[in-house]
């Protein structure tokens, strides 16, 4: 962009935020309808899961336990040891 150029989000080009994006910091209000200012269609960065862009979620991270045979692990601690 130049200088003095501004984006008019009410153009067309720009999509209306979607219900998940309330509370995003990237939400900018132009003619009392909100738009995103990082990206162009919000509902499709929603569509597979969190958008990536979201400032107000943030990804769960799940932790899972995974069992090792003591038997293997002892060969294998053993084994490293010696080489």
């Amino acid at each position: 962009m130049q200088g003095s150029e501004t984006v008019k989000y009410s153009s067309g080009t720009f999509q209306a935020v979607i219900d998940k994006c309330e509370g995003c910091e990237r939400i900018v209000e132009e003619n009392s309808t909100s738009y995103c200012k990082t990206y162009v269609n919000p509902a499709a960065k929603w569509r597979l899961g969190i958008c990536n862009f979201a400032t107000h979620a943030k990804p769960e991270i799940k932790v899972v336990k995974v069992r090792i045979n003591p038997l293997k692990a002892a060969k294998r601690a053993s084994s490293s040891r010696r080489g």
